[in-house]
C-alpha cells in the first residue's frame, strides 16, 4: 500500500513545486528586470543575453523549490510509513549496494 502512495505522492509534489517556481521565478523577473519574461526564449528575436539569464534563473529556481518540496514529501512519507519510498534507500539510486 505505501508504495502505492508514492506513486502519486512523489510525482504530485513534483508538479507542485514546478508549477510553484515557474509563478515565483516569472514574479522576480518582474521585480528585478522592471520587464515580462520571454514568452519564448529560443525565439531567435529574444536577445541572448536576455535567453540565457532567463534559463539559468528559471531553472535554478524550479530546480530549488522541486528539491525542496520532494524532500518534505520524502519525510512526510517516512514518518507516516516508518521508511523511506520507493527508490530513495540506501542502494536504490541504480549504483553500487552499500554492502557490496
Amino acid at each position: 500500500m505505501s508504495s502505492f502512495v508514492w506513486k502519486f505522492v512523489g510525482p504530485g509534489a513534483g508538479i507542485l513545486a514546478t508549477a510553484i517556481a515557474s509563478r515565483v521565478t516569472k514574479k522576480a523577473w518582474v521585480a528585478v528586470t522592471k520587464s515580462p519574461p520571454p514568452d519564448n526564449p529560443e525565439d531567435p528575436d529574444v536577445a541572448w543575453r536576455e535567453a540565457i539569464v532567463w534559463a539559468l534563473a528559471s531553472g535554478a529556481i524550479i530546480g530549488l523549490t522541486r528539491l525542496i518540496v520532494e524532500r518534505q514529501a520524502a519525510a512526510w512519507y517516512r514518518k507516516s510509513f516508518g521508511e523511506l519510498p520507493p527508490g530513495l534507500g540506501p542502494g536504490d539510486d541504480g549504483g553500487a549496494k552499500a554492502n557490496a
